[in-house]
């Protein structure tokens, strides 16, 4: 969930998108082969006729925090794509399994109303507290966590602050689950890190099918090569050296047709078994033309001229390719096929480790994942009919290896973390180990982390002017137990885990700008470490309305503090971090003087739009061709180039040192760089990729100015070799961006001359875009 008010969104609703999304989610369920795509596209239909239902009637009121009438923000609403929410809160509907049960066991009538009743006398407290003890509950939505803070505010002592969280949830308890689901097992603790569980991984092991090719592949090659070869072998027994075949008069004891009704026998058996492959049955086939002319004969019908033709062809034909039945170079082929054909299937090998992952606890992670992809024991063998000794394929060990659990670290030198869009899914895990740590009483220590991981699946809404998302201490439970925190203890926590966070993100991906999901949580330990850490989020160009929040010249001032004074990154983008530190507090003075907050920077928007018409491609020249959304987008970057894109806060506020050093951080961009251009030769459509090169130049770009003076000059007189292990057209086109780098290095401007200002957004043609001739002195490498 988005929880910062920063998002930029439109001053108006657009119905017709939500008319669009409800027409494509009808024609999938009408439309679709797989049944359980239909299945699932005909509940989103149901989803967004809610929410057209709701805006046309009044009930919904899109763009606003409480867009359910009757519901006040805190209550977890329904949301579809594009932040639409259906009217239904999320802790809403018919009661679950759970729940009906624990109504027949406290014998009382199967209604929330009832229950919210129930677990507030006696015994039902005695349930929650036993629930808080043993940890063995889960919180699917956050409501699910109100009924067992009651009970710990009871127990506690807390009786005043229990009864006014009482009287709040009281109005909606016929609606809304406010106690959790009983669990087997204790909530996850909260330094658990996995990709995925145990029962994901069994899960995608289940799903494994065979694959009909390869299985129809080994049966050609177990079943049909090898009766093949029996037949032509038979056919060669009558064919003369000549050529002619000279089919044996039918005797009554004659071998050869003995041995003919036979195979024809075998065949139909084979044909009835094995039903994969097609091409016996083809009359064009070699395969097919020696059955055929084998049934003429066990039916004593004359092979005629052209019949004889066909065989002869056919059987020329097998030789000449595959060499003589029982020739060295025929038996070896033969071997290896039929070991190929031996080979067990991946869907027998996923099956097998799935058994194996039985036993392990369902929602954990895996400790060590290596005992279950060992090689098919004896044992094994015996009860599966696998080989022995079999190895388990890369294919059918992903699943179990993306359930590791181990330091995030670790996970992400196996490449179990793939990028920094994966890295923000591990974040909520962490984030909740934080934010528990504010609480010293370990059972709401546990409750709070569970109902954190909870919050964090809240999605974020379709909000207008500005306004913010539900932030977790907004809602009731939580404010009730927020004087038993202990801020200072959980300040020093949620700070060492925002600087580790922060610093593996900028580390394992250095040519990648932080994602929106992981921004959003590290926004969260910054706030609970209160750093003074301003982050900011990536604005979407098609939605944006041309005003930056406060935090944005706030993150802006942090790069000017750290940057500022000439650095490589200031003198490349011609900032003048200067103007910008007298910008920020002539705001930050007016901002006081008012009795209100402030809730833009009309001052940095200014900015970004001037920097814009000045640098961006097309301005140069006065191209200002492109759409609304490109203009957007030109304003969006210079408000990331001011800011450095968090970058400088996590270094300057937050205090990170990657341990490969800043130059090799360089290096490593470059070389995103250059892997990025190369996808832009005869890209019809290179924009999105230009601007992700835009992203790791500009990353570059900093890592460089915080390098020694040594490391910077070994790094950029490195960058032109690197370019050569490329493609050709990579140097060809990054040419002009590594001539203005280095006429910067050199005391100059990146657009002096053939030198080029490196951007990713453009109102006109972008440079980078057109695809470059090959000159006469480039040796092109071999593919």
């Amino acid at each position: 969930m988005n929880d910062d008010a920063e998002q930029q969104h439109p001053a108006q609703v657009n119905a017709g998108y939500a008319a669009g999304q409800l027409a494509a989610a009808l024609r999938t369920a009408a439309t679709h082969e797989d049944p359980d795509t239909r299945r699932r596209a005909e509940e989103r239909g149901q989803k967004w006729r809610a929410v057209l239902t709701g805006m046309a009637g009044g009930l919904l009121s899109v763009g606003s925090r409480t867009p359910v009438a009757g519901l006040p923000a805190w209550v977890t609403p329904e949301v579809v794509r594009g932040g639409f929410a259906t009217g239904r809160p999320s802790a809403g509907g018919p009661l679950l399994a759970h729940e009906s049960a624990t109504a027949r066991r406290a014998g009382v009538p199967e209604d929330r109303q009832e229950l919210f009743a129930y677990f507030l006398s006696e015994d039902g407290l005695a349930e929650l507290y036993g629930l808080l003890d043993s940890g063995r509950y889960e919180i699917g939505v956050p409501e699910e966590a109100a009924l067992l803070t009651v009970a710990w505010l009871v127990r506690a002592g807390e009786t005043d602050a229990a009864l006014d969280l009482v009287q709040e949830l009281a109005p909606f308890a016929g609606r809304l689950r406010f106690a959790p689901r009983p669990a087997e097992r204790a909530v996850p603790g909260a330094d658990a890190v996995h990709r995925s569980t145990v029962a994901e991984a069994r899960a995608s092991l289940a799903r494994r099918q065979p694959r009909t090719a390869v299985e129809t592949q080994r049966e050609a090659l177990a079943v049909w090569q090898p009766f093949g070869d029996e037949l032509l072998t038979h056919w060669l027994e009558v064919t003369g050296d000549d050529g002619w075949i000279r089919i044996p008069d039918p005797g009554p004891g004659h071998a050869w047709h003995a041995r003919s009704a036979a195979l024809l026998a075998r065949y139909r058996d084979l044909a009835r078994d094995h039903t994969l492959c097609t091409k016996h049955r083809s009359p064009k086939e070699n395969l097919g033309i020696l059955r055929g002319a084998l049934e003429d004969v066990v039916a004593g019908r004359q092979l005629g001229p052209r019949r004889l033709g066909l065989l002869g062809n056919a059987l020329t034909s097998m030789v000449r390719r595959r060499g003589l039945p029982g020739s060295e170079g025929h038996s070896a082929l033969r071997r290896e096929q039929a070991a190929h054909a031996a080979l067990p299937s991946h869907h027998a090998l996923a099956r097998l480790v799935h058994d194996r992952l039985a036993e392990l606890p369902a929602q954990d992670g895996i400790a060590e994942v290596g005992p279950f992809l060992a090689e098919v024991s004896g044992p094994e063998a015996a009860r599966t009919g696998l080989p022995a000794g079999a190895a388990i394929p890369a294919a059918v060990r992903r699943p179990v290896e993306v359930a590791l659990s181990a330091p995030l670290g670790t996970l992400v030198e196996r490449g179990i973390v793939p990028s920094a869009e994966v890295l923000a899914t591990f974040v909520p895990q962490l984030v909740a180990a934080a934010t528990a740590q504010a609480h010293p009483d370990p059972a709401l220590r546990t409750l709070a982390a569970a109902h954190y991981r909870a919050f964090r699946g809240r999605r974020s809404l379709l909000l207008l002017n500005l306004e913010r998302q539900v932030r977790a201490e907004e809602l009731p439970w939580v404010r009730a137990v927020a004087a038993h925190r202990v801020d200072g203890e959980a300040g020093d926590v949620a700070a060492a885990a925002l600087r580790q966070l922060g610093g593996l993100a900028v580390q394992a991906f250095p040519g990648t700008i932080l994602p929106n999901p992981l921004v959003r949580e590290l926004s969260v330990l910054a706030r609970q470490a209160d750093l003074g850490a301003p982050l900011v989020e990536e604005l979407a160009s098609d939605i944006f309305m041309g005003t930056f929040t406060p935090k944005f010249l706030s993150a802006a001032r942090v790069a000017a503090e750290l940057l500022g004074g000439g650095s490589l990154y200031e003198r490349y983008y011609a900032i003048d971090y200067r103007a910008l530190r007298n910008l920020a507090i002539v705001e930050a003075g007016e901002a006081a003087g008012r009795s209100y907050g402030a809730r833009t920077s009309p001052g940095f928007a200014a900015l970004c739009e001037r920097r814009a018409a000045q640098l961006a491609p097309g301005a140069e020249n006065g191209s200002g061709s492109g759409s609304w959304v490109a203009a957007n987008g030109t304003v969006i970057e210079q408000a990331q180039i001011l800011t450095t894109h968090n970058l400088a806060t996590l270094v300057h506020r937050v205090g990170i040192a990657p341990e490969a050093g800043w130059d090799e951080l360089a290096r490593r961009s470059f070389v995103t760089v250059c892997r990025l251009t190369a996808r832009v030769h005869h890209n019809p459509r290179p924009l999105g990729t230009i601007k992700d090169i835009a992203y790791a130049w500009r990353q570059m770009l900093f890592q460089l100015s915080l390098c020694t003076p040594g490391g910077r000059a070994r790094t950029l007189a490195w960058l032109p070799g690197e370019t050569a292990r490329h493609p050709w057209h990579v140097a060809v086109r990054l040419a002009p961006a590594l001539t203005g780098l280095r006429q910067v290095a050199e005391g100059g401007s990146a657009r002096e001359g053939e030198g080029r200002m490196l951007l990713g957004w453009s109102t006109g043609g972008h440079w980078l875009r057109p695809d470059p001739v090959l000159p006469s002195d480039v040796p092109v490498r071999p593919r």
